[in-house]
């Protein structure tokens, strides 16, 4: 049963807790688990370090944007409680190119030459869902867990990390926190467009994971750089959205699937945290990568 934004905050509720009670949610949640904030599963081929993971608590949060915020969407309304009713543990970073070359060299996953490809601590971008897809069961068996694409609710509860303002910075995000595209920032009212141009520079490219300071939860970079895959389908606003945030939509576009976090190549509104758009499942994009859910 959806819950209506009228009624009284439900227990659990994390804007209304403060960053020390925040934090030590997120503590004392890993620590009832056993495992460390972030931590990284080893993998049996040749034991190094998985994905970096963030262990997030469980709660509830107001899923959505008022018509008020700045860059505010229809598909963004109405607001609405989601309950995220179990801890899980999010990807500190998306997912990187040589992270990418690792499940490559394991699997013999080849890419079409002529495609722009990511290096390093880049975001791994050009890829498919299926290639995500495929890149989780590799992950899967190397590390004998569950990992699997964050639903919309977890990708933005996660993002958010107990804030209700348009980033988890606050409500104005410079190009000092976040990359986009610099020629359409913010709107703020004490910076003009063409020093804040000048200020920015002009990005043709995605930044290394990890380069923008994190949120309360150690997340990096969920405003900008990439846009990330979630394992929603796309639904035109969230009048039939559940309130169950581990779940995905009844009713939806199965061709089309939700992405979140704006990205280098689009205005700094695109994001926001409740922003989201609209891709096809089998899209590539050299702006377009993803990051992982661990179940725990």
């Amino acid at each position: 049963m959806q819950i209506n934004p009228a009624q009284a905050h439900p227990s659990g509720f994390v804007h209304d807790m403060d960053e020390a009670a925040l934090r030590h949610a997120q503590q004392a949640t890993a620590q009832q688990l056993g495992l460390n904030v972030h931590f990284s599963d080893s993998l049996r081929s040749d034991g190094s370090a998985g994905p970096e993971m963030a262990v997030i608590p469980a709660g509830w949060f107001e899923m959505g944007s008022p018509s008020h915020e700045p860059g505010h969407e229809p598909s963004e309304a109405p607001l609405h409680y989601v309950q995220l009713s179990r801890a899980f543990a999010i990807g500190r970073y998306t997912i990187t190119a040589e992270e990418w070359q690792r499940f490559r060299a394991a699997s013999g996953w080849s890419q079409v030459r002529e495609l722009i490809q990511a290096q390093g601590r880049e975001p791994v971008v050009n890829i498919r869902m299926a290639d995500a897809l495929l890149f989780i069961d590799w992950l899967n068996s190397e590390t004998g867990q569950l990992y699997r694409l964050p639903s919309e609710a977890e990708w933005e509860y996660a993002a958010r990390a107990g804030t209700d303002t348009p980033f988890h910075y606050g409500d104005y995000a410079s190009c000092r926190e976040v990359l986009f595209k610099p020629m359409f920032p913010f709107p703020e009212k004490t910076k003009k467009r063409r020093s804040f141009f000048a200020q920015c520079g002009s990005m043709m490219w995605a930044m290394e994971v990890g380069t923008k300071p994190a949120n309360l939860w150690g997340l990096h970079d969920m405003h900008g750089n990439v846009w990330e895959m979630t394992a929603s389908p796309w639904q035109p606003d969230y009048q039939q959205a559940p309130s169950d945030g581990h779940s995905l939509p009844g009713r939806g576009n199965n061709k089309r699937i939700v992405v979140k976090g704006g990205s280098w190549f689009d205005p700094a509104t695109a994001a926001r945290s409740a922003a989201r758009r609209s891709r096809l499942r089998d899209e590539l994009d050299v702006n377009l990568g993803f990051r992982l859910v661990r179940e725990i």
